[in-house]
C-alpha cells in the first residue's frame, strides 16, 4: 500500500502527459492509469463510450471529466487507486432501502466527475481536477486488498461511489471480478449519465445501481453539466437490464421543488416501473451553493407524499431521521403491513419473510433481500443503535 498527496509532489511528467494548469494532481494520477476498454477509434481520434457525453478526444487532450485521455491513440483511465482510503458505509446511505437492510458496503471511490454540481457533498473527491481548493489523498490499493478489507469488516456489498464511477469502470470492474469470486455482490452510486456500452460492461459484476435524478428541468440540469435526456435514459436501461435500481432526488429550495417538478419526476419513474423505490432527500447548503436554506422536514413529506400520489409503491424521505413520520419505513403495497421499520440507518423492526415476501398476504415485495430473512438483518433502537450504524473510515492493512 501507498499514500501520496499529489499537491507535494514536485516530479515532472512526460513530455506526453496531459496536464491540468498546476499539473501536479494531473501528473500524479496520469501515473496511475491503464489503457481502458469502453472507447473506440473514430476520425483519427478515440471517442469514450464510458459516459453520456461520449467525448471524441484528440492525442494529449482529455474528456470532459478530466480524467480519461487520449494518449498516442490509447484511452488512459484511472486504475489502481482509491481517494482517501475506503470506507464502511450502511447500506441505507447509499440509500439503497431494498438491498440487504442494516448490512454494510464497503465502499470505494476515485477522482474526476462527468458533471460540475455547484451543491456536490463529494466535491473534494468529484471536483479535484477542475477546482483547486478540492482534493484528497491518493491511496495505491489492489484489487485483493479492497476485498480483503470488505471481508474483514463484514461487508455485505461492495460499492463504488464519491465520485462518478462510470468514468472510473474499468477500475470498478477489476474490483467487482474479485470481489464476486469472494461472494460479495457489488454496486454502482452514480449520477445515471450513463452508455449501453458502459452498462453492459458493468452489468455483469453488479446487482444494484442508484441513480441521482437531480430535477426534471433540462435547462437546469445543463447548468448541473449533463442533460435530462441523457439520465432518463440511464434510468430506463438500467431498469431494462434488470439491476436493481433505486432513485434519488435532493430536493433543493428553489432548484427543483417546484409541485410540478417533483410530480413530473414521480411519473417519470411510474411510467418506467412502479417498484422503483424513490427517495428525496433533504439538501444543506454546501460547496457553491450557500443560499438556498436547508430543505425541511415538511417539504419533503410533502414530495414524498407526490410520489405517492403518482402511483410509485415504495417512496422514502431521508437525511432528517424521525422527523417525518411513516416515510422512513417500508410497507406492503398491496396489504399496507409495515414491513420495515427505519429511523435514520437504524433498523427498528424487519418482516420480510425468507422467500421476499409479505408475511401477512404473501404478496412478493421486489428487492434483494437476506435469505435468512430476519435471522440475518441487524435490528436495535435507535438510541442505542446509531453509533454503530454510522460511516466509519477503515484501516488498511499493508
Amino acid at each position: 500500500m501507498r499514500i501520496e498527496t499529489p499537491a507535494s509532489e514536485q516530479s515532472a511528467p512526460a513530455p506526453s502527459q496531459p496536464r491540468r494548469a498546476d499539473g501536479a494532481l494531473a501528473d500524479a494520477l496520469a501515473r496511475r492509469t491503464a489503457v481502458g476498454t469502453l472507447w473506440r477509434t473514430e476520425e483519427g481520434r478515440i471517442r469514450c463510450v464510458a459516459c453520456g457525453h461520449r467525448c471524441l478526444i484528440a492525442d494529449g487532450r482529455r474528456g470532459i471529466c478530466k480524467v480519461r485521455y487520449n494518449e498516442g491513440g490509447q484511452l488512459r483511465v484511472p486504475f489502481g487507486y482509491v481517494a482517501g482510503g475506503l470506507a464502511s458505509d450502511p447500506v441505507e446511505k447509499k440509500p439503497f432501502f431494498h438491498v440487504y437492510p442494516g448490512s454494510d458496503a464497503l465502499t470505494f471511490g476515485m477522482l474526476g466527475c462527468d458533471f460540475h454540481c455547484g451543491y456536490c457533498q463529494n466535491w473534494v473527491t468529484s471536483q479535484a481536477l477542475r477546482d483547486e481548493a478540492a482534493g484528497t489523498p491518493i491511496v495505491e490499493l489492489s484489487p485483493a486488498q479492497i476485498v480483503q478489507a470488505a471481508q474483514r469488516t463484514g461487508a455485505k456489498l461492495v460499492v463504488s461511489s464519491y465520485n462518478e464511477p462510470l468514468i472510473t469502470a474499468e477500475w470498478a470492474v477489476a474490483v467487482f471480478q474479485q470481489a464476486k469470486q469472494a461472494g460479495l455482490p457489488c454496486a454502482f452510486v452514480s449520477n445515471g449519465n450513463a452508455t449501453p456500452e458502459a452498462l453492459d460492461f458493468i452489468k455483469p459484476w453488479i446487482v444494484c445501481y442508484k441513480i441521482d435524478l437531480k430535477g426534471f428541468d433540462d435547462k437546469r440540469y445543463r447548468t448541473l453539466g449533463g442533460t435530462l435526456e441523457h439520465v432518463c435514459n440511464g434510468v430506463r436501461m438500467v431498469h431494462e437490464r434488470g439491476l436493481w435500481l433505486e432513485v434519488v432526488t435532493l430536493v433543493v429550495p428553489g432548484f427543483n421543488d417546484s409541485e410540478a417538478e417533483l410530480r413530473a419526476i414521480a411519473k417519470f419513474l411510474a411510467s418506467v416501473s412502479r417498484d422503483i423505490p424513490w427517495h428525496v432527500t433533504a439538501f444543506h447548503p454546501d460547496y457553491k451553493m450557500t443560499d438556498p436554506p436547508g430543505t425541511t422536514a415538511r417539504q419533503l413529506v410533502r414530495a414524498a407524499e407526490i410520489g405517492a400520489e403518482e402511483g410509485l409503491r415504495f417512496v422514502y424521505a431521508g437525511n432528517v431521521p424521525g422527523q417525518v413520520d411513516r416515510w422512513e419505513n417500508t410497507y406492503c403495497p398491496a396489504c399496507g403491513e409495515m414491513l420495515i421499520a427505519r429511523t435514520g440507518y437504524v433498523v427498528q423492526e424487519y418482516k420480510i419473510t425468507p422467500e421476499g415476501g409479505c408475511p401477512r398476504c404473501q404478496a412478493a415485495i421486489p428487492g434483494i433481500w437476506p435469505a435468512g430473512g430476519a435471522t440475518e438483518v441487524s435490528t436495535g433502537d435507535p438510541a442505542s443503535a446509531r453509533f454503530r450504524r454510522v460511516p466509519r473510515r477503515v484501516m488498511l492493512q499493508n
